[in-house]
Parts: C-alpha cells; sequence; structure tokens
C-alpha cells in the first residue's frame, strides 16, 4: 500500500493573511492540490487565525464534498473547547490532536501521553462518537503508545522534526531513523495506524517510507509551499507523490 499525501495548507493561509486580500486562494489551491493526486487536505486553525481561519475550514469543506469525494479532510490543532466547536461541526475525515501551546510558531513536540491521559480521553471518545477518525501526535518513541491505543485513538501520527532538521546528515538520518522506526513498529504491533510529519521534503521523504512501510500517510505543508513556489502546486505535489512511491 501507497502512503497516502495529505497537504497541509496552513502555509499558504499565512502567506494570504499578510495582506488584506484574497490571493492566494487557500481553496484554490487545495483544489490544485486534490487535482494533481493529493489525497486529502490538512489545516491547523489556531486560535488567533495567523493563518487557517475559521472560515477556510468550512469552504475547504464545501469544496471537497462536492468536487473531491474519495478525498480525506484532516484538521489538527490543540483540543481546547474552540477547537473541538470547529471539528464536531465539520466532521471531517480526520482530527489530530497536538499539544500546542497558541503561542507556538508551530507543532514541535508529542504528547505526554501518561500525564494527559485524562485530558483526552473524554475528547477522543466524543470525537469519535461522531465518527471521526481521531489521530494523536506523538513524539518518535515507543514510550506511551500503549496508552494512546488505550485512549481509543486510531491513529498516531509521528513527529518528524528531528529527521527533517538532519539536512541529509547521514549519521544523523540513520540515528533518527531508528527512533521513527521503534515508534513505527510499535505502534504496527498495537494496531495502531500510523501517520508522520513535520519538516518533509521531497528529498528525505523516500528514505522515510522505504523504513516505515506501516505508514498510512504524510501531511506536508512547508516544505511543499516551498516547493510550490518554484514548480507550482499541481506539479509540486506530483514530486512528492514519486516521492513517495506513488505512480504519476
Amino acid at each position: 500500500m501507497t502512503c497516502k499525501l495529505s497537504v497541509n495548507l496552513n502555509a499558504v493561509a499565512l502567506l494570504r493573511n499578510r495582506r488584506d486580500l484574497p490571493w492566494p486562494s487557500v481553496v484554490d489551491l487545495g483544489r490544485l492540490a486534490l487535482g494533481a493526486g493529493a489525497a486529502g487536505l490538512t489545516v491547523h486553525p489556531r486560535p488567533d487565525e495567523r493563518h487557517t481561519r475559521r472560515s477556510d475550514v468550512f469552504e475547504l469543506l464545501s469544496m471537497i464534498r462536492k468536487e473531491y469525494v474519495d478525498k480525506e479532510f484532516n484538521i489538527e490543532g490543540y483540543p481546547d473547547a474552540r477547537w473541538m466547536e470547529i471539528v464536531e461541526e465539520a466532521r471531517p475525515d480526520q482530527a489530530t490532536l497536538v499539544p500546542d501551546d497558541p503561542a507556538q510558531a508551530t507543532s514541535d513536540h508529542g504528547w505526554n501521553f501518561a500525564a494527559s491521559a485524562d485530558f483526552l480521553a473524554p475528547l477522543v471518545a466524543r470525537l469519535k462518537k461522531k465518527g471521526i477518525r481521531v489521530s494523536l501526535f506523538a513524539d518518535p518513541s515507543p514510550e506511551g503508545l500503549d496508552i494512546a491505543k488505550r485512549l481509543g485513538a486510531d491513529r498516531v501520527e509521528l513527529y518528524t522534526g528531528p529527521y527533517g532538521e538532519c539536512l541529509g546528515e547521514q549519521r544523523c538520518v540513520h540515528r533518527e531513523l531508528q527512533k521513527l522506526i521503534a515508534a513505527g513498529q510499535e505502534a504496527q504491533s498495537l494496531g495502531l495506524g500510523l501517520n508522520a510529519g513535520h519538516d518533509l521534503t521531497v528529498s528525505n521523504l523516500t528514505p522515510l517510507v522505504m523504513s516505515l512501510p506501516m505508514l498510512d500517510e504524510v501531511s506536508i505543508g512547508h516544505g511543499l509551499t516551498a516547493d510550490a513556489l518554484s514548480f507550482g502546486m499541481a506539479e509540486t505535489v506530483r514530486r512528492f507523490r514519486r516521492a513517495l512511491g506513488d505512480p504519476v
């Protein structure tokens, strides 16, 4: 099974938000990504709406449900009351819970599952009751994944930031891949689906999916958006699909 690509549109929204103008259009670029074969779209509607806005969530949802019924929509974020209200109203295919402080520039660590179990358990149950697949953001470690399973999570998303930061330096790549492999194997043994994301690029994506053949999905935003400035969104999606081993 080929790992699926979900295109994270936060960087597109961030660029748009620099000016009080409707371009670049988050919906139009999402449409281009799906038309080029992306399996889905991801957004992270933060409280300050510095990139993806609440309105973007529902405009993207409408586009996907009308034009790309076979594609998936993933909403990620810290599960405060506002985020939960958005997700329960939108009913995306997947909700990814991340332990971000609202002031963080970007996600940079996974949940401490032991410390957060009491907080997460009722939220996971609420989302699953709505028929939403639940993924929990996790550090590249086997530790705590058994708790994620007991909480009712369907998947975990491994944080690949340390791997991306290797920038091709082989000893670093090998070290970080070994951590990801150990975590991926533990997730697989527990019956958890496996996603991954953060600082993934065309060059580091193929070694990752070769090392983690059980990967269900990667969510990629910053690197993909940066490449789209050079190659265009559609061709960039095709380049990332080829890196995943997806026939294009």
